[in-house]
């Protein structure tokens, strides 16, 4: 692998870790409920495989977030097994939309930043703290 593709594979991986359990709130309030694997997929169609979530750190993020009570868990069969869906709590909706004001805040930060401190958009010329998470 290129050095460059090594370079930018290291740099997702950490940008991921810092942003998975928005990710996963993300898909679950425009999914209502998914399962472990199912998340997985839908990061990697949505990025068109750009992203990838492995399950060794996807499933202690959701036992996190379902821990601090953002998560209900559900035991459904299907077909021979059974599969475990995660829902947002009320607390979960309210912490989403938290989390990704302050993402989106972040990004409008960041964006300034890369642009020397300019900005023609009127949202990013004024200064925005970001809050951090409970998470």
């Amino acid at each position: 692998m290129p050095k460059l593709l090594r370079y930018i594979s290291r740099m997702n991986k950490k940008l991921l870790s810092g942003t998975l359990s928005t990710i996963i709130l993300k898909l679950l309030q425009d999914h209502d409920e998914m399962y472990g694997y199912e998340i997985v997929q839908k990061v990697k169609e949505l990025t068109q495989d750009q992203l990838q979530i492995n399950e060794g750190a996807l499933y202690p993020a959701l036992h996190k977030l379902e821990a601090s009570g953002l998560l209900t868990v559900e035991y459904k069969q299907y077909q021979n097994r059974v599969r475990k869906y995660y829902r947002l709590t009320e607390e979960g909706t309210k912490e989403t939309q938290n989390q990704l004001d302050d993402l989106r805040a972040f990004m409008q930060q960041l964006q300034q930043l890369l642009n020397g401190g300019t900005s023609t958009d009127a949202t990013l010329a004024s200064p925005v703290k970001t809050r951090c998470s409970r998470l």
